[in-house]
């Protein structure tokens, strides 16, 4: 049953806390807050100093992104509830200020911890920093926050990667936190480096190590403070909000859509059979925000787990995105391309190899032999070998099945009114993921590699001369292997017959 005060009126007059926003998800969750929660009092954002910029400059960059511009149209003056706290989840504090310590420890209410390094290859020392001493940090400050009403911390549902079923509730970690975050402080790298496979096995990568790592630490914070852990599965482009297709990074699927679109990934190892549990950022977003709002109305002793994932809702095969993908990116083709889109799947990891050697590797070769004799800058092979390292990094999800239990996520949408569920929407039964895919590919392409829709005619023109060039060189290779077979064929017949 719903709670007589919906959403945005628990919210209205609210103070909030939250890292990370300056990511992919924190990017949405801000922009949800501010246009439907607007009558929240003050959002605190804690952001460090970049590339030369300062906290407030950095804002401005953040305000920047076109999925701010309603916001810009309709009410301007919502941005004045933002406000910048220079800090960094690596320093010691959080490298607050004094003075904005203790304002947040006073009028926060709420904390969205959504900041970590989601890099796969990150050394160990440094996913520790991050994500658990970092997060060790933040639970530090809410622990001197005198009203905090909700603390909710952004996991992962493929945080414990050797499970095949993986349900809403506390997994400890094999490792205390405080003695994996004591080691890294002493040991060097080089010891490290060499400890590093077994300390984090059987988990794939550092990043799924330390965000188990974290939930175990978080979870020694119970009753101190209400506390949820959100865990999305695959965060991909928006569905609907602020901009159906949306996305902001080629991480993950994203990489591998704009990749195959330009032809230069032509090859992946992958089960086309096994589940692609992707969820939309913007449902994630939702679900967070209803998961502070039941937590902040509630006030659970103990922590709840949700596993935001598609198991049982909507489900499709990685065959079936990757068909859908081939379709639509005939409509929304790049503008920049190195071939004509092909290649597929392989689940046999020898012919993956075999195709990476020639679809990859060889044109590589040849492109840098020619870059080489023009006297110009060779450069395919070193793409290429990077590409080639991030395939092998994500076979790892893409090769495996898991099942999530998510009764707790699908519960979300009994637990709040009707107006809610469409303001705040995460029921995923009735997604078209044919256009979602589609949606995708033309956000993945003018978000991400910035290419205008005016760019479109071009880029047709340009697919179909490629798609020629394509089909041409498969002939020629294909008379020039039948030319080699029949003269070995015939060389051996007539050593044969003499």
């Amino acid at each position: 049953m719903a709670p007589s005060v919906n959403i945005a009126e628990y919210y209205a007059g609210k103070t909030l806390f939250i890292t990370g926003a300056t990511g992919f998800m924190g990017k949405v969750m801000v922009e949800k807050l501010l246009r439907d929660c607007s009558d929240v009092k003050k959002m605190y954002l804690l952001m460090r100093p970049k590339k030369g910029h300062s906290s407030k400059e950095r804002l401005d960059e953040l305000l920047n992104f076109k999925i701010f511009d309603r916001l810009k149209a309709e009410n301007p003056k919502l941005f004045e509830k933002l406000q910048v706290v220079a800090g960094d989840i690596l320093l010691e504090d959080l490298g607050l200020s004094a003075e904005d310590r203790l304002l947040i420890q006073e009028e926060a209410q709420i904390i969205f911890h959504c900041a970590a390094c989601v890099r796969f290859d990150m050394f160990l020392r440094d996913a520790v920093k991050m994500n658990t001493m970092g997060t060790k940090k933040v639970l530090e400050l809410a622990e001197g926050v005198k009203n905090l009403e909700a603390f909710v911390h952004v996991s992962t549902s493929y945080c414990r990667c050797e499970l095949p079923l993986f349900e809403e509730k506390l997994y400890p970690s094999k490792h205390r936190p405080e003695h994996v975050m004591h080691c890294v402080n002493w040991m060097d790298d080089e010891l490290l480096g060499h400890l590093q496979p077994k300390i984090i096995e059987p988990q794939p990568n550092t990043y799924a190590y330390t965000k188990s790592l974290t939930e175990d630490l978080v979870s020694q914070y119970e009753g101190k403070f209400p506390i949820v852990i959100a865990r999305p599965s695959i965060v991909a482009a928006a569905y609907k909000e602020p901009l159906p297709g949306w996305v902001d990074n080629l991480n993950g699927p994203t990489g591998l859509l704009v990749g195959a679109g330009k032809g230069v990934i032509r090859t992946m190892h992958c089960n086309e059979n096994y589940e692609a549990d992707v969820v939309p950022v913007d449902v994630t977003v939702n679900a967070c925000i209803i998961l502070g709002y039941l937590t902040g109305m509630e006030k659970p002793k103990k922590i709840n787990f949700c596993n935001i994932t598609q198991s049982q809702i909507n489900p499709i095969t990685w065959g079936q995105a990757l068909d859908m993908g081939r379709v639509h990116v005939q409509e929304f083709p790049f503008t920049v391309c190195l071939w004509y889109p092909g290649g597929s799947a392989k689940s046999s990891w020898i012919a993956h190899q075999f195709a990476l050697f020639f679809t990859h590797m060889l044109p590589a070769y040849f492109v840098d032999l020619l870059m080489f004799l023009m006297g110009k800058k060779t450069f395919m092979i070193k793409i290429q070998k990077r590409i080639n390292y991030g395939l092998e990094v994500l076979q790892y999800y893409t090769t495996k099945e898991w099942h999530f239990t998510n009764d707790f996520f699908v519960s979300l949408q009994n637990r709040i009114s009707k107006r809610d569920n469409e303001i705040f929407y995460t029921n995923m039964k009735e997604m078209d993921w044919s256009q979602y895919i589609r949606n995708y590919i033309r956000g993945a392409r003018e978000y991400c590699c910035k290419e205008d829709p005016s760019t479109l005619p071009a880029a047709r023109r340009l697919q179909k001369q490629l798609y020629y060039l394509d089909k041409a060189v498969q002939i020629m290779v294909g008379l020039l292997v039948s030319y080699f077979i029949y003269y070995y064929f015939n060389m051996l017949y007539s050593m044969i017959s003499s």
